[in-house]
């Protein structure tokens, strides 16, 4: 046995029906586009949308709406604007025409498009909302950059430096500046001379005796290699030698057996050269 509950529903979904078939009751817009199947229906809800969305735009341009009332009917337009593009795609998939190409763009009561960021779009006193006004602001021009040949007029001779001493301050100051460097300058030089002399009266005192010359020699002395005394003028500082001069003859010979030595390595081949040194040592050469 059905509830009552239950009888209500029926009886209440039968008179609806009635209701519906009879037209006195207007048929709801159905929340999802792809449950219309009908392509009159579809651009009947369409019209609708772009009805609705009329007059939330003529009710924002309302500044005494307050911040708060002017947000929410901005977020319905966009709402109502998003319900509409599924509108169109749903009558282009049903056969009907693309409106999202050749509709007309949403623009504002001055002609102009209306602006928005990332598909959210902004409306009547919405648009001077704080926050929102400085969206729409423009960034100022930079200033147009000087060419090369109006950046060469302001340059003269005081660009590079010629005109700095024609005010008569820096003269001054380099004068000064000058004279103090100078000043320290020769109080370095004294210092630096003072220990100088200093240094050297103190190794005067503790050298005690002299350096023997080494290579004066006494009149008793005599050659070492000759045994002859070293010849000298009358009063004269004589010297000897600390090591074996060679002669002009030896000097001669030591260049020829080099020679020697040079056109045998250069000519004779390793056979004739250990010959040569053999039959040397046979001879006791």
């Amino acid at each position: 046995m059905a509830r009552n509950a239950e009888k209500a529903m029926t009886a209440l979904a039968r008179f609806r029906q009635a209701q519906l078939e009879d037209g006195k009751v207007k048929e709801r817009r159905p929340f999802l586009a792809s449950e219309c199947n009908e392509l009159p229906k579809a651009e009947r809800w369409r019209r609708q949308i772009i009805s609705e969305i009329s007059k939330k735009v003529a009710q924002i341009q309302n500044a005494g709406l307050g911040e708060f009332k002017i947000r929410d009917v901005n977020d319905e337009i966009n709402k109502l604007l998003r319900e509409k593009g599924h509108w169109e795609i749903r009558i282009k998939e049903l056969g009907g025409p693309d409106y999202a190409r050749v509709g007309p763009r949403m623009l504002d009561h001055e002609g102009k498009e209306v602006p928005g960021n990332r598909g959210y779009k902004y409306f009547g006193a919405a648009r001077d909302l704080p926050g929102v006004r400085e969206l729409f602001e423009k960034e100022p021009l930079p200033p147009p950059r000087k060419t090369r040949g109006e950046l060469m007029k302001d340059i003269d001779a005081e660009y590079y430096g010629y005109r700095d001493e024609d005010d008569g301050v820096l003269v001054p100051l380099e004068q000064e500046y000058e004279k103090q460097v100078l000043a320290e300058a020769v109080e370095r030089w004294k210092a630096e001379k003072e220990a100088r002399l200093a240094g050297e009266e103190a190794g005067d005192k503790e050298e005690v005796e002299e350096e023997e010359y080494i290579y004066a020699v006494q009149e008793d002395m005599s050659d070492e290699e000759t045994g002859e005394p070293l010849e000298g003028e009358e009063g004269s500082q004589k010297f000897i030698a600390h090591v074996p001069v060679p002669s002009q003859k030896e000097i001669e010979e030591a260049l020829v057996r080099r020679k020697k030595m040079e056109l045998l390595q250069k000519y004779a081949s390793e056979t004739l050269m250990a010959q040569s040194e053999e039959a040397k040592t046979l001879l006791g050469l």
